[in-house]
């Protein structure tokens, strides 16, 4: 019992270290491209700095541009939110992060004219003392807005892996209740047996079989 304290003590721990961990860690996820009409779509720009990075004054710049048509600005942050006027005005959020590694934003109430290519751009000033180099990235994102979310695949097979998991344990509990039932009922029937043989032997024997006490 003494054993399971200190193995939560250290599984805390571990999780505490990990969790650090994760958190200094920066990975470029991908954005979703499909959104429902309706809900809220958070396009996801990630842009992860470098160890020289850490001191430079970033910008970002949030382009869309409809099929057939050309880039318009809708979104900047530039030290302040700013949120350009047109299609978008009011239906935008910032959700950067405090380092400015995850500069994205979510387009509330999605319609579907908001079918199109957006862009991220991310403009980063160094802070050097001789000279202020500018390093820039771009994030493009292709979305389509629909009227009905479509049922994943992914979700598909989950679920018919899961009835077949139930099939297979369901089966498997019945066979172990047969098996037992089974072994059971034999041990009752040669209890019995045993039983029925102890009283068909004569009184006499009964005696017999009494095993003699030593003097």
């Amino acid at each position: 019992m003494a054993a399971l304290p200190r193995l939560v003590c250290a599984s805390s721990v571990a999780l505490v270290v990990w969790a650090g961990f994760c958190s200094a860690v920066c990975v470029e996820v991908p954005s979703e491209t499909e959104a429902v009409q309706g809900t809220h779509m958070k396009l996801l720009c990630i842009s992860c700095m470098k160890r020289e990075e850490v001191t430079a004054n970033t910008v970002v710049e949030w382009f869309y541009r409809p099929e057939g048509g050309k880039d318009e600005p809708i979104y900047e942050y530039r030290k302040t939110n700013h949120e350009f006027p047109g299609r978008f005005s009011g239906r935008l959020q910032w959700n950067g992060s405090k380092d400015m590694q995850d500069v994205s934003i979510t387009v509330l109430n999605v319609t579907l004219n908001d079918s199109g290519i957006y862009t991220c751009n991310i403009t980063r000033e160094f802070e050097f003392e001789i000279h202020r180099p500018l390093f820039t990235s771009s994030r493009l994102i292709h979305l389509t807005v629909v009227e009905e979310a479509g049922e994943d695949f992914t979700s598909v097979i989950s679920e018919i892996m899961m009835y077949i998991l139930l099939v297979f344990l369901t089966l498997w509990l019945l066979i172990e209740m047969v098996y037992c039932y089974r072994k059971v009922s034999k041990a009752e029937e040669a209890a019995q047996e045993n039983a029925t043989d102890y009283l068909a032997i004569p009184s006499e024997n009964k005696e017999n079989c009494a095993v003699p006490v030593e003097e």
